[in-house]
């Protein structure tokens, strides 16, 4: 992995900064010398102090063992963690804006990113649902689509950061089967042969013939069957409260979910600190911390940084996929 992982450190005043360093230096000098940071130079040294990581913070390209940051400068920032700020929201905006300029270039691998807060992003005039919207702006992506992935259990989303409502709505046949394409190309190019697939139902028993509504057979049923036509090895719909548990016991590589709580109840329920958030269908690889910014904790220096030692891991993987060698 010739060009760098660029890590965005999320809301300055979140538990971003924490999860990074502490993730840093645990991995060792090989994936620091590989790495640098977008983020607030002393949001990361108050971080490192809070955990009690003893490295110099180095700039990009600069030789020695440390922590390279690339500091992107914004105004009003609260210089404390643990408060809803907009001037932390378009710090996070900003953080990666500049991971996404550095990867389209070809200067970057991969983004990995910290959380940000989506009340402080909005607050500072950026309207998107999260990271993944705002990424599919800034890179010109017609639509993207959130994975979670994990060692057991791998969901996929049809949608995700919307109303219950307008997510039926949006289970469209088109949608689904190109949710299910999605997950075929990005499982192979993980190295499965021939991903086996699952599509879930979006009603409860897949609707009992009609019973308890049509979607499952009009809009999900039509997609799994197109998608079996191009020789994909996919099931479904199934109902929702058995899929997961098959999945996991090692029936299927990938689960389809229709929405957003579908998806990530049972990922959080069985691998809340290891599942890693990525997004598919852009130009560039990203993948994340599949947590909050946790204001809470912020600062305490006791976040938990193993979600973010599985993100870093996964990008290595899609990296090492990329050319055509599986990590």
């Amino acid at each position: 992995m010739s060009e760098p992982v660029v890590i965005t450190m999320g809301d300055p005043s979140g538990v971003g900064a924490e999860v990074t360093v502490r993730a840093l230096a645990d991995r060792g000098a090989d994936l620091r010398a590989r790495a640098h940071v977008i983020g607030d130079r002393d949001t990361l040294a108050r971080a490192a102090r809070a955990c009690g990581v003893d490295l110099p913070l180095l700039e990009p390209g600069q030789p020695g063992d440390g922590i390279r940051v690339e500091h992107v400068p914004v105004a009003g920032l609260p210089g404390k963690f643990g408060v809803m700020s907009p001037a932390c929201g378009e710090a996070g905006f900003r953080y990666i804006e500049r991971a996404v300029a550095l990867t389209r270039e070809g200067r970057a691998s991969c983004i990995v990113t910290a959380p940000i807060n989506k009340e402080a992003l909005n607050a500072a005039g950026h309207h998107y649902d999260g990271h993944t919207g705002m990424l599919a702006h800034l890179t010109g992506a017609p639509t993207s689509w959130m994975l979670l992935a994990s060692e057991r259990l791998n969901v996929l989303h049809v949608s995700t950061h919307v109303a219950l409502s307008d997510a039926i709505s949006r289970a469209t046949t088109a949608r689904v089967l190109e949710t299910i394409r999605m997950g075929q190309r990005h499982f192979q190019r993980m190295g499965y042969a021939a991903p086996r697939i699952a599509v879930a139902g979006i009603n409860p028993h897949c609707g009992e013939n009609g019973l308890f509504g049509s979607e499952d057979a009009d809009q999900i049923a039509p997609a799994v069957a197109a998608a079996r036509a191009e020789g994909i090895d996919v099931q479904g719909p199934i109902s929702a409260d058995t899929i997961y548990y098959r999945a996991y016991q090692g029936a299927f590589d990938l689960v389809i979910a229709q929405y957003h709580d579908q998806g990530h109840i049972p990922i959080k329920l069985v691998a809340f600190d290891t599942a890693v958030n990525v997004s598919l269908g852009l130009p560039i690889d990203r993948c994340s911390v599949d947590h909050g910014t946790a204001f809470d904790i912020a600062g305490t220096g006791t976040a938990n940084h193993a979600n973010m030692l599985c993100a870093l891991d996964y990008a290595a993987q899609m990296a090492s996929a990329k050319k055509g060698v599986l990590a």
